[in-house]
């Protein structure tokens, strides 16, 4: 009986948050045709029915990547904090909406949720950066409501090989969009892009050699960069 009138009053508040953001591409959730990606949502759905992670990680194929070239920082730093990857290559904030509307993490008793999303919609040209903050508001009233759990934002990581790349650029608006969704009571704003750009605004090609993903270099820097913030929200101290 409580649960259900938990759940109503969590449809409810997520009804409420709606109305309050713009309806586009970026808040409309989408699912995807693609074979793989239909299996991993399956193989997420069934994690979070089980239950058993504190902490999640919701994003696009950067995240996706702690599974490839980040697996061995994941094992080491995160695993044992009892960790689940969330992340689809090439899915934008109205794809993770979908999936959190399908029964990937709400509902959990998960404690913290590691978002790095964004790059996908100003990349693909879907969304402008504006759009892309809106689908991200959207994407953490639901966790909120759906959940007890904090929320790390994680800033989108540079792309492009020098700071007037227009996705740098597109990228760098979005972020400044993101830190003010951050209250630093539930949710919280971490950049942690300032690792993998020289001096001069350059992309270093070792830590990203496309200049969009990771090496596993670029994963062993990025977890160090996370890792101080996760524990603290985790601990309280």
């Amino acid at each position: 009986m409580l649960a259900s009138i938990l759940l109503s009053l969590a449809a409810s508040m997520i009804s409420s948050i709606e109305q309050d953001i713009p309806r586009h591409v970026a808040t409309t959730p989408v699912s995807r045709d693609e074979a793989w990606w239909k299996e991993r949502h399956e193989r997420c759905v069934a994690t979070t029915r089980a239950d058993n992670f504190d902490v999640a990680f919701l994003g696009d194929s950067i995240t996706q990547g702690w599974e490839g070239g980040g697996a061995a920082a994941w094992k080491r730093d995160f695993a044992p904090l009892r960790s689940a990857n969330f992340g689809f290559s090439g899915d934008r904030t109205e794809h993770a909406l979908w999936r959190l509307d399908n029964g990937e993490i709400i509902g959990s008793k998960v404690r913290l949720v590691v978002i790095m999303l964004g790059t996908n919609n100003v990349g693909h040209g879907s969304s402008n950066p504006q759009q892309t903050v809106d689908g991200m508001r959207l994407i953490i009233s639901k966790l909120l409501a759906g959940t007890k759990a904090k929320v790390l934002l994680v800033g989108i990581l540079p792309r492009g090989r020098d700071a007037n790349d227009r996705l740098r650029i597109a990228a760098a608006a979005a972020n400044e969009g993101y830190k003010r969704i951050a209250d630093s009571k539930r949710v919280f704003f971490l950049d942690t892009g300032y690792p993998f750009v020289r001096s001069d605004g350059t992309l270093i090609a070792s830590l990203m050699p496309d200049l969009l993903h990771l090496s596993e270099g670029g994963y062993e820097i990025w977890a160090k960069a996370l890792l101080p913030d996760i524990k603290k929200l985790l601990t309280g101290r």
